[in-house]
């Protein structure tokens, strides 16, 4: 087969070909998602930090410049204190709970045994429920005169408690639903990770007579790092947006135990009809996120094994 002919310099060097320019074409492609995500993220961002610098409530009619002082009330304000600490509660607490409890229904699931696929089904199911239909279920299971939850309790010789209504078990109540929630849908991930890695590596660690808990600790889990990193960065998103539940379930009660910083978001804009406060809460909010997503994407996700 004749060889194409290689164009050659002055020099007697080859001139290399320059590749076809793409042209426009990629841009247009990328340009609805640009569209969107300028109209829908980049375009709120920048109008919440700039509504931020204003008091825009109904003392005011026209927003009047504020500086930095909604910054200053925040950061004073008994309730914002409180609604954060409640998010980074919920968050330190849901996150590895909701995490290794799919890592471990992910292993009970990942072998040839009878009834296994109805088994995934019924994990998964929770996940299919919306939110809000969720909490509405719980609010029943979690009712003080009839709900099962009790019922249980009684069972085992307890004692009956409004779960919901006091303040030292409302937030545990709501978080235990997050985590009944997300477990099943954070199993799915493990579950196609394990089921992606090479069976001959196990093979080799069982003729070295390693364990269950070796082979685990020394190979899958290292192995499933990235689908971990995934898992863990949505877990983080689902915990600092926690608000539908808590809208239902509690209303950010009892004595404010529940109020998470969305909740309090949305109380300040849509409730109090103080935007400018509800707006520098928001930057708060973008700005723990976009912290955890650089931390994520500069130091954690190093330590993380693609191969």
């Amino acid at each position: 087969m004749a060889q194409p002919a290689v164009k050659v310099g002055p020099a007697g060097k080859p001139v290399k070909r320059r590749a076809p320019s793409p042209g426009w074409g990629p841009y247009l492609l990328l340009l609805p998602s640009m569209i969107l995500l300028a109209a829908f993220t980049i375009y709120p961002m920048i109008s919440s930090g700039y509504l931020a610098l204003f008091h825009a409530n109904l003392a005011n009619r026209e927003p009047v410049w504020a500086g930095v002082e909604n910054f200053q009330a925040l950061f004073t304000s008994d309730l914002f204190l409180k609604s954060l600490k409640n998010t980074v509660v919920f968050a330190v607490v849901t996150i590895p709970a909701s995490v290794l409890l799919a890592i471990w229904l992910a292993l009970q699931l990942n072998r040839k045994v009878r009834s296994v696929s109805f088994l995934r089904a019924a994990y998964f199911y929770p996940t299919m429920l919306p939110l809000v239909s969720a909490a509405s279920v719980w609010n029943f299971f979690y009712n003080p005169n009839y709900g099962p939850v009790n019922l249980l309790v009684r069972l085992f010789g307890g004692t009956a408690q409004n779960w919901l209504g006091d303040p030292q078990t409302a937030l545990p109540a709501v978080m235990f639903v997050s985590i009944w929630k997300d477990a099943g849908y954070f199993m799915i991930f493990f579950l196609a990770g394990l089921q992606s890695l090479p069976s001959d590596v196990f093979e080799a660690a069982e003729l070295d007579g390693a364990n269950r808990w070796q082979q685990f600790w020394k190979i899958t889990f290292p192995l499933l790092s990235p689908t971990t990193l995934f898992v863990a960065t949505i877990s983080f998103i689902n915990a600092f947006k926690a608000m539908d539940q808590i809208f239902v379930m509690t209303g950010g009660g009892p004595e404010n135990t529940t109020s998470t910083l969305l909740f309090y978001i949305w109380q300040q804009t849509f409730q109090f009809w103080d935007k400018g406060m509800g707006a520098a809460a928001s930057v708060v909010l973008i700005v723990i996120l976009l912290a955890v997503a650089l931390f994520n994407q500069f130091y954690v996700d190093k330590k993380v094994h693609y191969e």
